[in-house]
């Protein structure tokens, strides 16, 4: 009979709570959380993490004292371990929890990966003051009510508050989510939310709130049956929160650490002055390469990305937007084509069966920045940028219902934009898109009917 995770057979403590993490999510749960348990201090480091949209999560792990396996899915096997960085796991309404690690002076850090569309941002990729939500923060934390706070900028802002009313020192939040300059991005967010909601934060944050931008990488399916019953066939455990990732990861962090932080250096984690150069390779090749993938392959009738790559048709597609971002990217040739070789290996991987509709969500917030800045960029630089043109193509059909499943967290407005005629999706997406060059428009709308059938 397979036999449920408990800290009393894994033989490790539960670690003290130095570290929050906003969003319980698989990539969480595969990356900073297996980093951190790796660190030679892994003992002195444990995770209070809060679950974002999902609450199951976080019970399923108190079942078994927040230990969870995660399975490695190697091309010829898998390998197996049981994480143990989690101490705590909550629902992501339990805000007084997350106030009271705020208060903690043992918490140094917070991180958080909580989705493009968490941070609540408008389309100048500021605080959206308009929000609701947000003003509704504003206001709560303005009248000293913080635990009705609802957004994760507002949750921030909050636990700031009771950071500094409890003398708590120094803190450091970490972004850990795919967006350009993440770091400066959060800080814009939350030093606009507290302008407003307490203006008198703005010393604390200059002197004691650091922001570390970051590049994070580790391609992380949804969790599946087949993975929990492995574990279970394998491992003898019964372990309803096991989860699957790729071998590869890679975490790359630039900035000022206001207080302690793991070992992390002594894992892999590489520290450096600019992420820049390492984000744009990630976020241009690997995001935007899933990205042309989630809806042109989906259209061509693929369902995962390692089926998708094996089509030599698909395979050229990606060919192409490839080019498209090594011409523009700021790196060498040869860090390029080799990241790119990499980049075949990892999609090839037939045992990860990573859903091509799992990537597909939110493309209004993924396809600005993961594609765009580079078509734009080629067509100035004088060249064709097929590859990035059929991203958006495929998109424009994704949004009018061909391909994969639709779910995006500006659905209202994206949709409204592709209904019509095809000409006219494909000139209203584009005013959306900031693409205003015509050779552009009428390569898209090209893409578009050939795509379409």
């Amino acid at each position: 009979m397979a036999r449920r995770l408990s800290r009393s057979q894994d033989g490790r403590p539960t670690p003290p709570v130095r570290i929050v993490h906003l969003g319980l999510g698989n990539f969480f749960r595969a990356h900073q959380a297996w980093y951190t348990d790796r660190a030679p201090d892994a003992d002195q480091w444990g995770i209070a993490a809060f679950s974002g949209r999902s609450r199951g999560i976080a019970r399923q792990l108190q079942r078994q004292e927040n230990l969870y396996t995660l399975v490695t899915v190697g091309p010829q096997g898998n390998e197996y371990r049981v994480i143990s960085s989690l101490a705590a796991t909550h629902t992501g309404t339990d805000i007084a929890a997350l106030l009271g690690y705020f208060t903690d002076s043992g918490v140094s850090i917070v991180t958080m990966t909580i989705t493009e569309a968490g941070y609540v941002r408008n389309e100048r990729g500021e605080l959206d003051t308009d929000n609701p939500d947000v003003r509704s923060d504003i206001d709560v934390i303005k009248a000293g009510n913080l635990n009705a706070v609802r957004t994760a900028p507002g949750k921030l802002v909050a636990g700031l508050v009771a950071r500094r009313d409890a003398g708590a020192g120094p803190i450091t939040l970490i972004c850990c989510d795919n967006l350009p300059d993440n770091g400066a991005m959060l800080e814009g967010v939350v030093r606009e939310l507290a302008k407003q909601a307490a203006p008198e934060l703005a010393d604390q944050l200059d002197q004691q709130v650091g922001f570390i931008t970051t590049m994070v990488d580790r391609i992380t399916p949804r969790a599946t049956d087949a993975t929990r019953q492995a574990v279970q066939d394998e491992q003898g455990i019964d372990d309803q929160a096991a989860l699957a990732s790729e071998p590869f990861s890679e975490w790359v962090l630039a900035g000022e650490f206001k207080g302690p932080r793991p070992a992390w250096d002594a894992v892999g984690v590489e520290f450096v002055d600019d992420v820049v150069p390492h984000e744009l390779r990630k976020l241009w090749l690997l995001n935007g390469a899933h990205s042309l993938l989630a809806y042109a392959a989906t259209i061509a009738g693929h369902h995962t990305v390692a089926d998708a790559i094996a089509d030599p048709v698909v395979r050229g597609w990606v060919d192409e937007w490839w080019d498209v971002a090594q011409r523009q990217l700021p790196l060498d040739s040869d860090v390029v084509t080799e990241y790119r070789a990499a980049l075949l290996e990892r999609f090839g991987n037939p045992r990860m069966r990573d859903q091509l509709s799992r990537i597909a969500a939110d493309g209004s917030l993924k396809i600005p920045i993961r594609i765009v800045p580079a078509l734009v960029a080629d067509r100035k630089a004088g060249n064709s940028p097929l590859g990035a043109e059929r991203a958006v193509a495929a998109w424009i059909l994704h949004l009018r219902g061909l391909g994969a499943p639709f779910s995006d967290a500006k659905a209202d407005k994206v949709t409204e934009l592709s209904t019509g005629s095809l000409e006219d999706a494909v000139g209203r997406v584009c005013e959306f898109l900031e693409i205003d060059d015509r050779d552009s428009k009428a390569s898209i709308l090209a893409l578009a009917r050939q795509l379409g059938g």
